[in-house]
């Protein structure tokens, strides 16, 4: 018996790090999921929990969406899930074109498609639209504050603000569901180091005893928030018609330092590593600029679905260093 539109989504980015738990949250759940990544920063093996668990509920095509989408085999779909954007701060910074295009381009393809189709989507962003910010905590009708567009660090945000004011034109011009999550810092298992995330490379430099590089003074606060609270939010939030046509912060308002970070990692993984601090210019180049709180409001979120994080920081990062131990042991 062939699923019905109901039982199918599309999963855009569903090799990456939030996108492959999500593919496993919605399969747990019965539905059959095309996963469309052009495995530029993700990796297809990161759908295997995915495949093990549900037998033939996995699908996968290698492309980028505005190349796939128009000839991609067996929707109709119930539900999208736009997770593909170039993402990391190192990757923003070295390849800023390539940001932008992937950011809004990509989102440009999937939303006409959404638009065709009558599809629901859920579109992944980031606090990174806060820019600067205007208070703390951020809350979603916050203006957005962005440096100038001579310094590359802030194309990111902006880009992927763009993206949500296409969301939501949809949304206002074809009465599109659409709902818009702005991730903050989400952490957990297959979190790739390459492209700057911080809590990955503390760990694989603690299990390797090499020193944790330290970015500015280190207190500069973060929430971090464990994905597999973040992922079987999302379904919850698209099924939700409540939650059409807004904005949602998506993440912990529990703040951690990145030296308490940094501790917290050494001790969990019982590693001597040593700190030492690197300025931003050295790490990033110069006029890079950070902010010294990112943290969300998340009323609106517990409102609607009563979202409550429940992973403790500690078990995830135990969770991640037996997640890197056994990569590097398996190379």
């Amino acid at each position: 018996m062939q699923p019905t539109p109901a039982q199918r989504a599309l999963v855009t980015g569903g090799a990456g790090f939030i996108g492959s738990h999500l593919v496993e949250s919605l399969v747990a759940s019965g539905v059959h999921v095309t996963v469309v990544d052009d495995l530029s920063t993700g990796h297809e093996r990161n759908l295997a929990a995915a495949r093990a668990a549900a037998p033939g509920l996995v699908e996968f095509v290698r492309g980028t969406v505005g190349h796939v989408l128009p000839r991609l085999q067996g929707g109709p779909f119930g539900a999208i899930y736009h997770l593909a954007a170039a993402v990391g701060v190192r990757l923003v910074v070295e390849e800023p074109v390539r940001t932008i295009e992937t950011n809004v381009l990509e989102t440009s393809a999937v939303l006409g498609f959404a638009a065709r189709t009558r599809t629901p989507i859920l579109l992944a962003s980031t606090s990174e639209v806060y820019g600067k910010g205007v208070r703390t905590p951020f809350r979603e009708d916050d203006d957005l504050v962005f440096g100038p567009s001579t310094v590359a660090r802030w194309s990111y945000g902006i880009s992927k603000a763009v993206d949500e004011h296409l969301a939501l034109a949809h949304a206002r011009r074809e009465g599109l569901p659409v709902v818009v999550a702005r991730f903050f810092n989400t952490v957990g298992p297959r979190q790739s180091g390459q492209w700057g995330m911080v809590l990955p490379r503390f760990v694989q430099a603690a299990l390797a005893g090499r020193p944790l590089e330290v970015h500015g003074d280190g207190l500069q606060a973060r929430c971090f928030c464990d994905v597999r609270d973040v992922a079987p939010a999302l379904p919850r939030m698209l099924a939700a018609p409540a939650c059409h046509g807004r904005v949602f912060n998506v993440g912990s308002d529990r703040t951690v330092t990145i030296l308490e970070l940094a501790d917290l990692v050494r001790r969990t993984v019982g590693s001597a590593s040593p700190l030492v601090h690197q300025s931003y210019d050295q790490a990033y180049g110069p006029d890079f600029e950070d902010l010294r709180v990112r943290q969300p409001d998340l009323s609106r979120i517990r409102a609607a679905i009563g979202f409550a994080p429940s992973i403790p920081l500690d078990r995830t990062v135990a969770d991640v260093a037996a997640a890197l131990a056994g990569t590097e042991s398996a190379r």
